[in-house]
């Protein structure tokens, strides 16, 4: 029998009535959502040391100092916030608090909606907290985008989230998975994405947050996590600003050097485009997990041990849960409007261009590859090699009433066949790396 979740309001109430839990909230950028509910629920008192919100630029860089971005979004606004008020409660209340009290500070910078302003909604949030009584600090630290269309909803979406955080790093701190499941505990599928966890401290710190990120998308937190060639977990809002992105889609189970070399065959094309500016190119290699219903039986750590190898070689790894190629194409456009190309092999290509890769969609086909081929996405479409022959586009297998469609992309720019690229000139060599 399943146990019911505690609300939100349960959570807040639990946090207040325990007498060796004691700590500070603070907040800018969407008002005092957290902070409300544990005033709600009553005996805030027992919990709370203080609640404040530091909405001017100059009192918030009197409280916590400047950085030299200026931006007061961001992780290392965060961090400042956490450390500060974490050693303001330590140093004002922890000898008048009962013997065995532990202290937390939570802390969140967020840009919602505005009056006048509509775009991109989203923010840090953490908590640095004693997981024992004279411990050192833990911190449990997401990044989150609010999808809400109203400021009201954002901010009510807001605080139920930084509810849910407090009250999982002190419950459920020792099972991280646990923990993330439970962010969107009382909140509606949609309303909010976790793109980010970081687990750090002297207990926390043994948690694999590259591992955790991967699970973010199997547990649908987010559909999907970039990690750049260091192989550390990026927002993508950031790594993709401005980016000119060429990806390719595989298991890549293994990574073999005909993924590599057509890369960079087409890398080499994808640079000449007029449109691609100089140093822009970010080269992405994409693993999707919708290959099973049966999200339980995906193991992370394979996917992780691919993301090693492809990091490795010079490729930012995006690991998503989009089936279709069009779900990358529209999740790369809502962080970068440069160009967009897609590298694949006649081998792939097939795929895309079979009929039930697109059934459920009222339009078929044509509402697919209408999503994928936008005005600054390319495809470019290397041999592949099938039952040892060499397959070219024009000697792929195509049903005749397809033809029309694959002529109409090809003059349009759309479907560009690199039939320069040899696979079969491959000596199966360890792949080579793909920056430069």
């Amino acid at each position: 029998m399943e146990t019911e979740l505690p609300t939100t309001m349960e959570k807040a109430l639990a946090i207040n009535l325990d007498p060796l839990k004691y700590g500070t909230i603070v907040e800018i950028g969407a008002g005092q959502e957290v902070a409300r509910w544990f005033f709600q629920a009553g005996a805030a008192a027992g919990s709370i040391a203080k609640t404040m919100s530091a909405y001017d630029m100059n009192f918030s860089d009197e409280i916590y100092g400047t950085s030299a971005d200026k931006r007061y979004v961001s992780r290392g606004r965060l961090e400042r916030m956490l450390e500060k008020e974490f050693s303001l409660i330590i140093s004002r209340v922890k000898e008048s608090r009962p013997e065995g009290s532990t202290f937390f500070s939570f802390a969140n910078t967020v840009t919602a909606q505005g009056f006048n302003t509509r775009g991109e909604c989203h923010g840090w949030m953490g908590v640095h907290l004693q997981l024992s009584p004279h411990a050192e600090p833990d911190d449990v630290i997401i990044h989150v985008r609010m999808l809400d269309d109203t400021n009201l909803e954002q901010q009510d979406a807001l605080g139920i989230l930084g509810v849910n955080l407090i009250y999982g790093a002190f419950h459920y701190a020792y099972k991280p998975e646990q923990l993330m499941r439970s962010l969107l505990d009382n909140l509606k599928w949609g309303r909010v994405e976790i793109d980010l966890v970081e687990f750090r401290g002297p207990t926390l710190g043994s948690v694999d947050n590259s591992l955790m990120a991967l699970e973010l998308v199997k547990a649908s937190l987010t559909p999907a996590v970039l990690f750049n060639p260091s192989g550390q977990v990026v927002i993508p809002a950031e790594a993709l600003y401005k980016k000119s992105v060429l990806g390719v889609r595989g298991d890549f189970n293994p990574v073999t050097s005909f993924d590599t070399e057509m890369f960079k065959h087409a890398k080499a094309n994808f640079a000449a485009q007029p449109d691609v500016a100089e140093g822009s190119i970010l080269c992405l290699a994409e693993i999707t997990m919708a290959v099973t219903d049966d999200k339980e039986a995906i193991d992370t750590a394979d996917f992780l041990s691919r993301v090693k190898v492809l990091s490795a070689l010079g490729f930012h790894v995006l690991i998503s849960e989009f089936f279709r190629y069009f779900r990358v194409r529209q999740y790369l456009a809502a962080h970068t409007p440069n160009p967009f190309a897609i590298v694949t092999s006649t081998v792939g290509f097939e795929k895309i261009m079979r009929e039930d890769y697109y059934y459920g969609l009222d339009g078929g086909m044509l509402e697919g590859l209408g999503k994928l081929f936008t005005e600054n996405a390319t495809m470019y479409v290397c041999p592949g090699i099938e039952d040892g022959n060499l397959i070219t586009l024009d000697k792929m297998p195509v049903v005749d009433h397809l033809l029309p469609l694959i002529t109409y992309l090809r003059e349009r720019g759309k479907i560009i066949p690199d039939d320069s690229f040899d696979p079969t000139a491959l000596d199966n060599s360890t792949p080579s790396s793909v920056s430069g």
